[in-house]
């Protein structure tokens, strides 16, 4: 059973009919009592890291959540700015700390080469082999992105990358912590496919 945590942040609802597709067992809740009621978590959102956090810590959720991803060591998926929200820090709209899963900061996109800040539409990836999310995609295959700042982390976390007036980190994974700055609930048949790898790991798990 995974749990789409509900914070306030958007797109609760395409990553839940992405999981009835799938056929995927979910439900949705932004209850703290409700965490150790789940298998694994998609940590889903769109729009500013400051007003995240604050609404995570508003509904007391960050402590638990900690508890069961990082002592529990259930599975979790965070997307766009629920990968950002991993990191350390971030520096949009003046300072924020995050949940500090990883060494990682949040730092604006800068144009270069007449690229638009946000990165918004589809762009192609490119993966590590062997990666668990993209399991039976092939390389270089595109997602949907929509994000004016991204996610700096040591390399050894990164399983994959696109290209936007340099290298962008496009998912990660640290043991059964995976997430992805694109938006794979908005990714047609390719998203799919990646969720599916998501649920075929919390099932072997």
């Amino acid at each position: 059973m995974i749990l789409i945590v509900n914070y306030g942040m958007g797109n609760i609802g395409s990553v839940s009919n992405a999981l009835d597709y799938l056929g995927g067992k979910h439900f949705i809740s932004n209850d703290p009592n409700d965490l150790g009621k789940a298998d694994a978590y998609i940590l889903p959102g769109v729009g500013a890291f400051a007003k995240a956090m604050q609404n995570l810590r508003e509904l007391r959720l960050v402590n638990e959540l900690s508890r069961q991803v990082l002592e529990k060591r259930k599975p979790f998926l965070g997307i766009c700015l629920g990968m950002q929200l991993l990191a350390k820090d971030s520096f949009e709209m003046g300072y924020a700390t995050g949940l500090g899963w990883i060494d990682g900061h949040v730092c604006e996109i800068e144009p270069s080469d007449g690229l638009r800040v946000p990165h918004v539409g589809w762009n192609g990836v490119m993966f590590k082999p062997d990666t668990q999310l993209f399991q039976r995609l092939d390389e270089g295959c595109h997602f949907y992105f929509d994000h004016s700042f991204h996610l700096q982390c040591p390399r050894d976390l990164v399983v994959a990358t696109c290209e936007y007036g340099g290298d962008l980190v496009a998912a990660l994974q640290m043991d059964h912590i995976f997430a992805t700055q694109f938006h794979p609930e908005k990714s047609q048949r390719n998203g799919l496919k990646l969720l599916r790898n998501f649920l075929n790991f919390v099932a072997a798990v």
